[in-house]
């Protein structure tokens, strides 16, 4: 935890975490440097299509899936994107935190517009440039580091920038535009300590919509899983399956998103030496926690939140 609030910075990376590769050098180096684990999703409901699924998981990770369910009801319409709902705002539940989105699909702009985020489209944060350095920096302006310095007051508290398949910036599209715009986070991170020490960044790389049998195999179910015989039955249950004391009745073990937190000098960092499903199963300290908890941790190191749990 550091001695002032952080400013957070949250990468996603929608329906991207089947193609990384030993390619992606900087994700597999924030990997290296970061505190890694698993956010576990609830089931996807049947008649869900693509773009209800991307709008479903983005409000599982504010923990609003109340007003998206609501949404759903009423219907999701661009032409609406800053209409009211009932449910509280990011911050009125946060402690007034101002939170932007930087997105360019349709029907998350109108979501987060709902949630109280200030929505932005790639080309509004880009401008005329088009280099990943660039947005890196217009980015950090929004959160108040400029030129290498931390400016008293910010735009924003946190930046949350979503990034699927289709995005692209100077022909650099996807998994490899992450894994660049990690990059330069991760130098300024570094070579620009004050900031670094104030930055709070989460990469968050999801499976998207599950594809059959072989997402099977990505199961974080049996990450206590030892051959002890009758004693198996003296684990505990994992809390990530738990909410309110009681069981959660609907869990998804396969296909978690993969979760890597950074903070310069601030976070702990485990054994994981990749942005991998199997090195985060073995190496990463962070184990799996449900997707509705992500907010109210990086909230709390925003000091914008009470900490829960032990």
């Amino acid at each position: 935890m550091a001695d002032k609030p952080s400013r957070a910075l949250v990468l996603y990376g929608d329906g991207l975490a089947r193609f990384m590769s030993p390619a992606q050098t900087h994700l597999n180096s924030l990997a290296s440097r970061a505190l890694c684990g698993f956010l576990a999703l609830p089931h996807s409901p049947q008649s869900e299509n693509e773009d209800m699924r991307i709008v479903r998981e983005f409000a599982e990770l504010l923990d609003a899936n109340e007003a998206y369910e609501s949404s759903v009801a009423r219907g999701i319409r661009e032409d609406t994107p800053q209409e009211k709902c009932a449910f509280p705002s990011v911050a009125e539940r946060f402690m007034g935190m101002k939170a932007a989105l930087v997105t360019d699909n349709s029907s998350m702009k109108s979501f987060g517009g709902m949630v109280g985020f200030k929505v932005y489209s790639w080309n509004e944060m880009s401008g005329s440039s088009a280099e990943s350095s660039h947005l890196a920096s217009e980015l950090l302006k929004l959160l108040g580091f400029q030129e290498g310095k931390i400016l008293d007051s910010s735009i924003f508290e946190l930046v949350f920038v979503h990034i699927g398949a289709n995005s692209k910036m100077n022909g650099v599209e996807g998994i490899d535009l992450v894994d660049r715009l990690v990059g330069d986070f991760l130098h300024k991170a570094v070579s620009e300590s004050y900031i670094g020490s104030r930055l709070h960044m989460s990469v968050i790389m999801s499976y998207g919509a599950t594809l059959g049998d072989e997402d099977l195999q990505l199961s974080v179910s049996n990450v206590t899983n030892k051959d002890v015989g009758e004693l198996s039955r003296l684990f505990p249950r994992q809390s990530y399956t738990m909410k309110g004391g009681k069981p959660r009745e609907n869990i998804r073990q396969h296909c978690p998103m993969l979760l890597a937190q950074y903070q310069h000098a601030a976070t702990r960092v485990d054994a994981a030496k990749s942005f991998a499903f199997r090195d985060f199963l073995e190496n990463g300290g962070n184990l799996v926690i449900p997707v509705d908890r992500f907010l109210h941790e990086v909230a709390f190191k925003l000091w914008k939140a009470p900490k829960y749990g032990a």
